[in-house]
């Protein structure tokens, strides 16, 4: 008899690094279960084998009674994970004193306090196969810029969070974290339309000489949650093409 293949939950899963993550982990041998939110089609089969669209902010302010967490449910219930891979972010840009309070709000329930919920929702399958929740970070949480605030904050909570959730899962579960910098999603690119100078100023921050493809970040998830990784637990890797070594002075 052959053996279920191992369930792995990613959100964000439609867009560019999810979608490479969702991949990745398929061709590896996982059954993926995506996440996105409302009103965001499915993404090809070979993204994930199923598809639920559930919005995280709303997760987030109830994860017991909210119609989201009973769906959750539902769906982890049909497939526990043996793979959790904390991905969907939101990024919006403000002042401290401008940005509207409502998205700071949801940059914290979306970037932070979801992850938590998930982790909670999934630890019994998480327990049963001994497995692994990898959160995406960000090189901001330990060098940002104006206007990033937000976001910052909420990517350096999550780093204190994969630490605090190592000590309090394990041994059973390990908890790690990636830390890309840029990638080169759709989104991105189409962000530097018409600015070509820019795009190559980005790259040129980078001592790596380029920013990150998303297939890198996905190859990264893969091997963290292989027993390669087995004995990482706690720590955040950045995959930042060495910005974070690079000084950025006026001289």
């Amino acid at each position: 008899m052959t053996a279920a293949p191992p369930s792995a939950l990613v959100t964000g899963i439609a867009g560019g690094i999810g979608q490479a993550i969702g991949r990745a982990l398929s061709a590896a041998g996982y059954a993926v279960l995506g996440i996105d939110r409302p009103g965001v089609p499915a993404p090809a089969a070979d993204v994930c084998a199923r598809f639920l669209n559930l919005d995280l902010a709303r997760l987030a302010a109830d994860p017991v009674a909210a119609p989201e967490a009973q769906a959750l449910a539902q769906a982890l219930d049909a497939a526990p994970p043996a793979l959790l891979v904390n991905n969907a972010a939101v990024q919006h840009l403000g002042a401290v004193d401008a940005l509207d309070w409502a998205q700071v709000q949801e940059t914290l329930a979306v970037n932070l306090a979801a992850p938590v919920a998930l982790v909670r929702a999934a630890l019994p399958g998480l327990r049963a196969a001994r497995g692994t929740v990898i959160n995406i970070t960000s090189v901001h949480a330990r060098a940002t810029k104006p206007g990033f605030w937000a976001y910052a904050t909420s990517k350096a909570a999550l780093d204190g969070l994969t630490a605090a959730l190592a000590v309090e899962l394990g041994p059973d579960v390990r908890v790690v974290a990636l830390a890309p910098a840029a990638v080169a999603t759709e989104m991105l690119e189409a962000g530097f339309a018409g600015r070509a100078d820019a795009r190559a100023a980005l790259a040129h921050a980078h001592p790596a000489g380029r920013i990150a493809r998303p297939h890198e970040v996905a190859d990264a998830v893969v091997w963290l949650a292989s027993a390669a990784a087995g004995f990482i637990t706690g720590s955040t890797l950045s995959l930042d093409g060495g910005v974070l070594a690079r000084l950025h002075d006026p001289a």
